[in-house]
């Protein structure tokens, strides 16, 4: 088990000491999240984000969760990708996912689709054409949501065969768990599910795990990614709470204080406090 934190809110200059924090007090990864407007919250472009955290860090994962590529550009998305995998010497990872439509980057501009099909649609063919661009060959494209001329981008990513990508699965949807298995990682859901209403449990991550390990085409590492909260300073409440999801076969935690209170107090202090290290469940 790895163990990331999520920084929810927190002013830019807060987000990269947090970072050195992190990276400090012996965490595995580091977390933003990808939002345009998102009710009263501040929020930062996490490209540039995370590329001032890369400058800032050595040696942890990095990355968004999650970016809703079908509201974006995906070869835009390429060249920003490969700039902070480089800028963090290799240690980038690039979560997925069909977005919430709470952002209004989606909702509350013109031209950006909102119909979950058309989303998805969107976001297999962006897929496809960031992988195709990270590969540094000549690469073209033509989908039913995005066309594009023979284009060749150097330099490419550090990371080799590519930078490892997480996808939503929502399960049971085959179509969505099929997307998953393509790639590196899966970040679980539940059809029907909502944050304030997950319904994931462990006992249905086990099925999503023996699903993935039945389908899986590619060999190689494959992260499963579970979030929630932890207590810093209970390891044995911690075992408690992570070791279910480990059992069923996760392989990061990544602990999110997306509910309020999230000062800047309560920030620091959970990081410095770090994953709890002797609970038992760190490899």
């Amino acid at each position: 088990m790895r163990y990331g934190f999520i920084v929810p809110v927190a002013d830019i200059r807060q987000i990269i000491t947090l970072a050195q924090e992190a990276e400090a007090a012996g965490w595995d990864g580091f977390f933003y999240w990808d939002g345009i407007n998102v009710g009263s919250w501040p929020v930062y472009d996490p490209w540039v984000t995370l590329g001032a955290v890369a400058m800032a860090t050595a040696r942890m994962r990095l990355g968004a969760i999650i970016s809703p590529l079908s509201r974006r550009r995906p070869w835009k998305v390429a060249r920003e990708t490969i700039t902070v995998d480089h800028l963090s010497n290799g240690r980038l990872v690039v979560p997925v996912g069909l977005g919430t439509l709470d952002d209004g980057g989606f909702t509350k501009v013109s031209g950006e689709p909102t119909d979950r099909r058309i989303r998805a649609a969107r976001l297999d063919e962006s897929l496809e054409i960031l992988t195709g661009l990270w590969t540094g060959e000549p690469f073209a494209y033509r989908g039913e949501q995005f066309q594009m001329e023979e284009m060749t981008f150097l330099p490419t990513p550090i990371q080799r065969p590519r930078i490892p990508i997480w996808v939503v699965g929502a399960w049971p949807s085959e179509k969505s768990m099929r997307r998953a298995a393509r790639y590196d990682g899966l970040l679980p859901a539940v059809v029907g599910g909502t944050p304030e209403s997950p319904s994931l449990t462990p006992d249905i991550l086990r099925e999503m795990v023996d699903w993935l390990g039945q389908h899986r085409e590619q060999a190689g590492t494959y992260d499963i990614v579970v979030e929630g909260r932890t207590p810093g300073d209970n390891p044995s409440k911690t075992a408690e709470i992570i070791g279910p999801w480990a059992e069923a076969g996760a392989t990061w935690w990544l602990e999110a204080m997306w509910e309020a209170p999230n000062d800047w107090d309560d920030l620091l202090g959970r990081v410095r406090q770090g994953p709890t290290k002797d609970s038992g469940l760190r490899t």
